[in-house]
């Protein structure tokens, strides 16, 4: 299958690298820290969202702003070792033009730009947690990326693995392309569902993108 586009946006953790054990290493001891009741912590989404919302869904508001400094330095300490490229990311990246491409993550800027540093990936354009008002799945975090890269949202083409994710690429009117490295495909709405990055290509020419993809 062949799409073109203007510009690709990539979410980050379960898209470009997996962090699995060093957020789950993290936020078990964030939540013991915090008191609260394992029951609490297993049924909260941790996967996709801005740590500000799983927060406001487990602590009183008062307790928010401080429990999101720790866990931002729980995971910054823990990013050392704790980083891994997914399948096909370096291939893909080093072939697109710096300035067609952003990462457009629900972490906040310094944890996100720790764990790209970590893995030699340094994007032109990074959207982050610091700079929305409203996470994914709200469309925000992609239609910002859009405005930031100067093109029509409708031209950019969205890589998720989380179902929150790819309903912010939806609502955003943007074309969706899930991959199954955390969630299985039956989970996943997108226009087209690959098994990683290794699956796709992209050839820039005359200003946009041919984007293969293999199934």
């Amino acid at each position: 299958m062949k799409i073109h586009a203007d510009a690709l946006l990539f979410d980050n953790d379960g898209t470009l690298i997996s962090t699995l054990d060093s957020v789950h290493r993290c936020w078990t001891r964030w939540a013991q820290e915090y008191g609260i009741a394992p029951e609490d912590f297993a049924g909260v989404e941790l996967h996709g969202r801005p740590a500000a919302e799983i927060a406001a869904d487990l602590l009183p508001a008062g307790k928010v702003p401080g429990a999101l400094a720790r866990i931002e330095q729980l995971e910054v300490e823990d990013v050392a070792g704790g980083v891994t490229l997914l399948p096909g990311t370096r291939a893909l990246l080093d072939g697109l033009p710096a300035e067609r491409w952003a990462v457009v993550t629900s972490a906040t800027r310094r944890l996100a730009e720790a764990r790209l540093g970590e893995v030699g990936i340094r994007p032109k354009k990074l959207i982050a947690a610091d700079d929305i008002t409203r996470g994914k799945p709200d469309p925000e975090p992609f239609l910002l990326a859009a405005r930031r890269l100067g093109v029509d949202p409708a031209r950019c083409v969205v890589f998720e693995d989380a179902p929150a994710g790819l309903a912010a690429g939806r609502a955003a009117g943007m074309t969706t392309v899930a991959l199954t490295t955390t969630h299985p495909a039956a989970e996943l709405l997108a226009d087209v569902v690959v098994p990683d990055l290794s699956a796709v290509s992209a050839q820039a020419t005359d200003g946009t993108m041919e984007i293969t993809l293999a199934g």
